[in-house]
């Protein structure tokens, strides 16, 4: 079977079969793409019913685990009235109708529409129910409007006096199910219908099944590497070091290799194609390929680029509140320098990526976060227009953010256009490792002047980094590269004077986008350094931040509910326990962390208690899902050893090398959704904000010894 015989995911149920119409729901000029198979009616450009009953929502974000297909799927059950067992996804066409509005990077020029305001499908920065909710909730109530108007007429009473539930439109004791009423329904006119209160349909809020859980759990989810096309080959990939070249390899040695079918240099890169993958890789281990690259005897460490930056560089100001020089002059701040190492992605999957050329058509296969730039980056690798390009977007196996960024689909296309057949090319872990691009390395300085009345008069941060997310956007689009978003790094205190800093750096590495973003790293900056003032002035760190964020009751609550159920004891000296809090992706956290070393002088975490505002939460499951997991992969980037730099690319270190935490070594986690009817808030990048500052914070009351660097290295005995 095809990978795309499988785009559409159900939960139960068969498989529809059904009408295609056509709505004026939404905008004509974007033309949604959005197709009905036989007997399948499309209600607006998210929705599909089918005879049968089913419900298909389009998706318009990338399933990277944090459970979007489910919670997007879930708010159009809720508005529609569908039953869940009834409801399925598939990944929506490509149209400017679908781009994610919360991430915009000027001069991006993919669509030449001008109302998508460079807007594209990108999976990122914890946005996809945030971004979402209101269109899907506006599309389902269109549906539910054409539905129940379906019903009325034949029933022959008014459409004011039926609703729907479980899947049926109902009036008084009658019932008709959604399916005998899809072909009526798409050939009535739309007409705008208000969606539901909040909180009054039947299934937001509830903690209903993953939809993706199933086929994960019986290995029939189909991921990447997972595809099968008749006749493909295989391919594996080297590459050149930044800024090196290929100057040689033992080509006649390598075509020698049985089941080999090609051995291709390309810019940059050198492949074999073969039968198999282990084929593929065996001639690349035979070629022995030789590489030039950088020297690191001629280029400055990352450490004195960092340290330059910070004290030399040419600083503008991020954010100011107040008169900083004036609130400081003639007083003595506390200062402290804070570091953060590039941190690398630890995800399982390879990077790979399936082409095929059919006929005119370019078909391409691959886990991307940001569809419509690898979809543009495939059409130029195969020299086709854009319009022949048909992307097939597949769940990504990793939720570090990797796949934002999809550098195995032009190689790809090009090793496919070579040999005339479909093409699937999976790059070796150690490749990867290689050319990661890591999350950029950090250097701060903090200070902070206390008040009389024993709070903070005065604070600033000046911070050397380069853009993460940004910066790999900017990438994709081929624009200038921005500066670093330090919106994050404005602490979330009642501090009447602030001033942060950007000092912007030109790095030897690649930098790029990494799950938690930039909130992660300030999370740290600022919650170590508020608790290192509270413990400079003597001050006891739940009541020192509690008295400066009056005007954050959500954050407030946030950390003081979780002190309450970790049974906070104040934080003196000899406690094992830290906190920290933060506001970011529009919800709250607040984190206590119970640590402690052990004896290999290791940082051991035993316990983890987060008390969570994200609004309406429409799966408090996910939400613990995505919290729990986003501490997990926070406390692996904050205890595993930094990479390596080698001549601009980071060491490669096999996964089992790192010393991450095994099931048995997983601290306990319980996690407390704080209730709300605010806007639903993202969380998939949550836990990051808080971990490594609770950590922090913990271990400086346990040993007495603040640790102001990650990853958390201790000197070992």
């Amino acid at each position: 079977m095809l990978a795309i015989d499988r785009r559409t995911l159900l939960i139960g149920g068969g498989a529809g079969v059904g009408l295609v119409v056509a709505l004026a729901a939404w905008p004509r000029r974007f033309g949604s793409g959005l197709r009905g198979r036989d007997k399948e009616a499309v209600l607006g450009p998210y929705i599909k019913v089918a005879t049968n009953g089913r419900v298909t929502v389009a998706v318009p974000q990338a399933e990277t685990g944090q459970g979007s297909w489910t919670g997007l799927a879930q708010i159009v059950a809720d508005e529609l009235g569908a039953k869940w067992e009834t409801m399925a996804v598939e990944p929506a066409p490509s149209s400017p109708l679908y781009a994610n509005p919360m991430i915009d990077v000027a001069g991006l020029k993919p669509w030449t529409v001008r109302e998508t305001r460079a807007r594209l499908r990108i999976t990122a920065g914890s946005t996809s129910i945030r971004a979402f909710e209101a269109p899907l909730r506006s599309a389902a109530a269109a549906a539910r409007g054409l539905l129940i108007a379906a019903a009325a007429k034949q029933w022959g009473v008014r459409a004011a006096e039926c609703d729907t539930a479980d899947g049926a439109v109902v009036h008084e004791g009658k019932r008709l199910g959604f399916g005998a009423l899809a072909a009526d329904a798409a050939n009535r006119d739309p007409a705008e219908v208000a969606p539901r209160a909040a909180g009054t349909g039947k299934l937001a809020g509830q903690a209903l099944a993953r939809l993706d859980l199933p086929p994960k759990s019986d290995g029939s989810m189909r991921f990447a590497a997972d595809v099968r096309l008749p006749g493909m080959l295989f391919a594996s990939l080297r590459m050149v070091p930044p800024g090196g070249r290929l100057t040689g390899f033992a080509e006649a040695a390598a075509r020698r290799v049985t089941g080999v079918r090609d051995v291709v240099a390309g810019d940059g890169w050198l492949a074999a194609i073969g039968d198999t993958w282990a084929a593929a890789e065996r001639a690349l281990v035979v070629a022995a390929p030789h590489f030039t690259g950088r020297s690191d005897a001629d280029s400055p460490t990352l450490a004195t680029i960092l340290n330059g930056a910070i004290d030399r560089g040419a600083a503008e100001v991020a954010f100011e509140r107040g008169n900083y020089a004036a609130a400081v002059a003639g007083a003595r701040p506390l200062v402290a320098n804070y570091s953060i190492a590039p941190g690398q992605h630890l995800g399982l999957e390879p990077l790979c990526a399936t082409a095929r050329f059919n006929g005119d058509r370019l078909e391409v296969w691959a886990p991307c976060q940001a569809p419509e730039f690898a979809r543009a980056a495939a059409a130029a690798a195969g020299d086709v227009p854009l319009s022949q390009v048909v992307l097939y977007p597949m769940a990504v196996g990793s939720g570090s953010g990797r796949a934002l960024e999809a550098d195995a689909v032009p190689i790809a296309v090009r090793l496919a256009a070579r040999a005339g057949r479909a093409v699937q090319l999976t790059i070796a872990q150690s490749t990867a490792s290689n050319h990661d691009r890591l999350r950029p390395p950090l250097l701060a300085r903090m200070a902070a002047l206390p008040a009389p009345d024993g709070t903070i008069a005065a604070w600033s941060a000046r911070i050397a980094t380069a853009p993460g997310l940004e910066g790999a956007l900017a990438r994709l689009a081929g624009v200038v590269q921005p500066a670093a978003d330090l919106a994050a790094s404005v602490p979330p205190y009642g501090i009447p004077t602030i001033r942060v800093e950007r000092v912007p750096l030109s790095l030897p590495i690649a930098t790029g986008y990494l799950r938690g973003g930039y909130d992660g790293m300030a999370g740290f900056l600022t919650e170590s350094f508020i608790d290192e003032v509270a413990r400079a002035l003597g001050a006891e760190p739940l009541a020192f931040r509690i008295g400066m964020l009056g005007g954050n009751v959500r954050l407030a609550r946030a950390i003081m509910t979780a002190a309450a159920i970790g049974q906070w004891d104040g934080g003196a000296s000899g406690s094992s326990m830290g906190l920290a809090c933060a506001s970011a992706f529009g919800s709250h956290i607040g984190l206590l962390a119970q640590v402690h070393v052990g004896p290999d002088q290791r940082v051991v975490v035993d316990r983890l208690v987060a008390a969570v505002d994200c609004g309406r939460a429409i799966n408090p499951g996910l939400v613990r899902q995505q919290v729990e997991g986003g501490l997990l992969a926070a406390l692996a980037l904050a205890t595993a050893p930094p990479p390596e730099i080698i001549a601009g690319m980071a060491r490669a270190r096999p996964l089992r090398s790192l010393g991450l935490e095994r099931l048995a070594g997983t601290p306990t986690i319980e996690v407390e959704l704080i209730p709300s009817q605010d806007a639903p808030g993202g969380v998939s990048g949550l836990g990051s904000t808080v971990l490594a500052g609770a950590i922090a914070n913990a271990l400086a009351a346990g040993g007495g010894r603040r640790l102001r660097s990650l990853p958390f290295e201790l000197i070992r005995a």
